[in-house]
């Protein structure tokens, strides 16, 4: 079990051609921004007033604000239309997309569930058969529930008799789903819909399940709207949604969160409880002999999560007087820290998480942001590891007890995510499935440095290109990071990076503090008042790239999405000389109100909150993107991307920050938004989507560092001239 965060990336090669110097496209002089109105509106925060003239955008069903979308859509199109190979871009990228993409097989009962992408679907299909050797059948499509491909389709899990299957139905990218319930046999739907479900799960026990649900939100607001009393409801199979028993909520704290799980057999239940995405509650059950909920850890200063209940024992996996995490074994009915048995205890390398299947434990280890991962009896003795192919990211070892076969993939910048078979008796891994690509990906290397940020402290950061890449300094950079949440960025494939990888360009993604890569300790460097550490060390691994002629800040760009996007804004308003080219993706840009809107109250543990203190309002204030613009600066070329049915990070935050910097900016740089419709927060995006929109952040991204052609090298020479 990881760590829990309840909330919550052609016909021929084509190569760029560097020997020019950057020159400014021409296209980017011509734009003319629409004219965006401002209001009155001024607020006191401990007696500093702050002008929010934009406020109007927040309201996203308002006519205005749509007719503001649209044109703002109709200038980013003029101008992408006028980039010279961003066809040629979308095409490459649609073929080296299309490959099979098969997910690890998940056992329930005799059949085994995976999902199966034949290329350019949409989206997944579910597939199931019985044994390992079976004829694979559809068990459901997506891509039958809607023309475009918006409908998406997430497995919730199988009931204790493996008769019938729970799974969410999400439309548009919303974090809404609908969950309904299938019987497996007969591949056919119950009458059971339970709405307004966000962030669950489906614990089974007996003939029903438990889930997490909101009430139904005032009309009008289902996107951007306040998310309170969230709650937990018993759902018994076969009845109406209107007779689900209500099992947990807090009528004293309606902005908390609630979830649960149950322990494989089925004799406790586990909920937790959080204000956000840091620290949480845990309460137990027992439900074999249906006893009263009972907190084992209070408090939200902490993380404590139940990976299974084994001879009578809790085993708990938990960052209390351990930063790097440890596992434990308690007794659930003398739970005290006194009479804690130690499983795993703390390492100098962070334990990611752990989890069990066929009567072993499994312990997932980062070791300088690598996976390693271990095998070990139930109380930590005879631990052995398991080989894995290179310095990459592994993960998905877990099953029921009896089960004798696991599965897990592995994945690197330059190695496909594969998925290995694992024979628990033997502890030997054996190939199950691994993708078969339109390109080499031997071709490239993936290294890991070390720089320091402002205050000294070292931090690491992959770097991905070509192999033989000359460090002349001219390379097309990209330059992504995170750093928040305690979010570990390791190294995993991108397609999409290939376009930039096979042009003799290079990517770089530091690990950042705020992130999970380096224990708890870490993550706290890069909160609340901290957060600046953050943006200090994203600059810093620019100018590392730069000082080490990776490239220089003509030709660097830099990008990360949600929290991510929010790096992206602060480092291009403190630094916007260092930067050619900035993307910031579905950010939290606005961090003076982030907190107003759906479950953005989830962030407050993270960031702080500008109206609790004079003091989080002033750290806050004092980085925030949208209130750090300034009149009369030249921006990098930016290209801030949201989506109309982003009900996590509300496309209110993109919209505010475009409208500033377009009033604020002086300079040939274009400085657009990019609105997708029937889209969200990212999850569930359907392929046609992710395709347009990756190839019109590369070909803005190439376009802005004044890369005017690009030329393709295929089978016997010549190849396709982009002009």
């Amino acid at each position: 079990m990881k760590k829990i965060v309840p909330y919550f990336l052609f016909l021929a090669p084509m190569a760029i051609s560097c020997d020019s110097e950057p020159q400014a496209p021409s296209p980017a002089a011509q734009l003319q921004y629409p004219i965006t109105a401002k209001v009155d509106q001024v607020d006191d925060y401990f007696g500093t007033d702050i002008k929010d003239p934009f406020r109007w955008l927040e309201d996203d069903n308002a006519p205005d604000t749509e007719a503001w979308v649209k044109e703002q859509n109709i200038v980013t199109e003029s101008f992408m239309s006028q980039i010279p190979y961003r066809k040629a871009i979308r095409e490459r990228f649609a073929e080296l997309y299309n490959y099979p993409k098969v997910s690890s097989p998940r056992k329930v009962g005799e059949y085994y569930f995976f999902y199966k992408n034949t290329g350019l679907q949409n989206q997944s299909v579910i597939y199931y058969q019985k044994g390992l050797d079976g004829e694979p059948k559809v068990f459901i499509d997506p891509n039958e529930l809607s023309e475009d491909g918006t409908v998406s389709i997430v497995l919730l899990g199988a009931s204790p008799d493996h008769r019938y299957m729970a799974y969410t139905e999400s439309a548009a990218g919303s974090d809404w789903s609908v969950i309904k319930i299938r019987e497996i046999e007969s591949n056919s739907d119950l009458d059971d819909e339970l709405r307004w479900v966000k962030f669950t799960g489906a614990a089974w026990l007996a003939d029903g399940f438990y889930y997490s649900r909101y009430p139904e939100p005032e009309k009008g607001k289902e996107y951007s709207g306040d998310n309170k009393d969230h709650s937990i409801y018993f759902h018994k199979v076969g009845t109406p949604q209107s007779e689900d028993e209500l099992f947990y909520r807090n009528e004293k704290n309606p902005n908390l969160y609630h979830w649960c799980s149950i322990t494989e057999d089925k004799k406790y239940l586990h909920m937790y409880v959080a204000e956000g995405t840091d620290g949480y509650e845990t309460h137990i059950k027992d439900v074999e002999n249906d006893g009263p909920l009972t907190p084992l850890f209070r408090g939200f200063k902490n993380k404590s999560n139940i990976v299974n209940h084994i001879d009578g024992r809790l085993l708990v996996y938990t960052d209390i007087d351990a930063p790097n995490y440890r596992l434990i074994s308690l007794d659930p009915n003398a739970p005290e820290k006194e009479n804690w048995i130690e499983i795993i205890p703390e390492d100098e390398h962070l334990l990611d998480g752990v989890s069990t299947g066929g009567g072993k434990l499994f312990a997932d280890y980062l070791e300088n942001a690598t996976t390693r991962l271990y095998q070990m009896d139930y109380d930590g003795e005879n631990r052995t590891e398991i080989a894995l192919p290179g310095a990459g990211s592994a993960g998905g070892l877990s099953g029921k007890k009896d089960d004798g076969i696991l599965f897990y993939t592995y994945t690197s910048f330059n190695y496909p995510p594969t998925i290995f078979k694992y024979d628990v008796a033997t502890g030997e891994s054996s190939l199950f499935n691994q993708p078969e690509l339109a390109f080499d990906p031997s071709d490239f290397e993936s290294k890991q440095v070390w720089y320091k940020s402002k205050d000294g402290t070292p931090v690491s950061m992959f770097i991905v290109h070509k192999k033989g890449l000359e460090l002349n300094g001219k390379n097309p950079t990209l330059l992504y990071g995170y750093g928040g949440f305690n979010i570990s960025l390791t190294p995993s494939f991108s397609i999409s990076n290939i376009i930039l990888l096979e042009n003799g360009g290079v990517y770089a993604v530091a690990n950042l503090r705020g992130g999970g890569e380096y224990g708890e300790e870490w993550h706290k460097a890069g909160m609340k008042e901290n957060k600046q550490n953050v943006f200090d060390d994203f600059i810093a691994a620019a100018e590392y790239l730069i000082k080490e002629r990776y490239t220089s800040s003509e030709r660097l760009a830099i990008k990360g999405g949600s929290n991510g996007g929010l790096l992206v804004g602060a480092a291009m308003t403190q630094r916007p000389e260092l930067f050619q080219v900035a993307i910031p993706q579905v950010g939290v840009l606005d961090m003076l109100r982030f907190h107003k809107f759906t479950v953005g109250k989830g962030w407050i543990p993270e960031y702080g909150c500008a109206d609790s203190s004079e003091a989080q309002f002033r750290y806050l204030l004092e980085y925030s993107p949208l209130h750090n613009l300034k009149d009369g600066t030249a921006y990098p070329a930016t290209l801030v991307t949201t989506a109309d049915h982003d009900d996590r990070v509300v496309p209110a935050h993109s919209f505010k920050f475009a409208a500033r910097l377009q009033e604020a900016h002086r300079g040939k740089n274009p400085v657009l938004i990019r609105v997708e419709v029937d889209a969200g927060h990212g999850a569930g995006k359907p392929t046609s989507k992710i395709i347009e929109e990756a190839s019109d952040i590369w070909a803005f991204m190439l376009y802005n560092m004044g890369i005017e052609s690009l030329y393709g090298i295929g089978p016997g020479g010549g190849g396709l001239a982009a002009q």
